[in-house]
């Protein structure tokens, strides 16, 4: 399971009910630990929980995050992306105990981001993939489970190559959302043979 905003649990941000923004609120502590704690003596430890862990992200909320023992995420395009972030590349990952994803649900597909991104982010994608670009989902994914990460995650839309028109989700946009779906046509045996051997190349089957 995974638990969006996870920062909240170590402060959010409240706002009072009649203001008409966000503008005027205060950071309040949240509950921490205790609330993980009596979930855990109610149905066990050890539970299959992840951290959505991005955006702005302060030392206390790292420190609960590891003190809970959650994986965090790491979003390859995130990395890419932003020429001076290394938290997102693989080979800066300080821990096993995190997802590296190629997208989210939040972001475009890959090959469809990687056509906007600007030649520097292209240019240093295909160096870091040896690869010409033309199938950079398939790339991101194989970066994903050669990468120590503990579990690689991505969208049914990176393995069929699909490009912006199979986005999931645009935050802050109220149409058009949540709409793609795919056949079991779509599901070549050529693409299941690539999956299978790279996911047994890498060690996670």
């Amino acid at each position: 399971m995974r638990i969006d905003h996870f920062r909240g649990f170590e402060a959010y941000w409240s706002v009072p009910a009649d203001e008409e923004t966000a503008v005027n609120g205060a950071w309040v502590k949240g509950p921490g630990e205790d609330l993980f704690i009596a979930i855990e003596k109610e149905l066990g430890k050890d539970l299959p929980i992840m951290a959505e862990d991005l955006g702005i992200i302060t030392p206390e909320v790292e420190h609960l995050r590891d003190t809970l023992g959650f994986p965090g995420m790491k979003v390859l395009q995130f990395g890419f992306e932003n020429m001076k972030d290394d938290n997102y590349i693989p080979h800066f990952y300080k821990t096993t105990n995190c997802i590296c994803y190629t997208g989210t649900h939040d972001n475009d597909t890959t090959m469809g981001w990687y056509q906007t991104q600007p030649e520097k982010v292209k240019d240093r994608i295909r160096r870091y993939g040896n690869t010409s670009g033309d199938y950079v989902s398939l790339d991101f994914i194989r970066i994903c489970f050669s990468s120590i990460a503990r579990y690689a995650i991505f969208p049914i839309q990176d393995l069929l190559v699909l490009g912006s028109e199979a986005r999931m989700n645009t935050p802050g946009v109220a149409a058009a959302n949540w709409a793609f779906r795919y056949t079991k046509e779509d599901l070549t045996p050529d693409r299941a043979k690539w999956l299978l051997m790279t996911t047994q190349l890498f060690g996670r089957d």
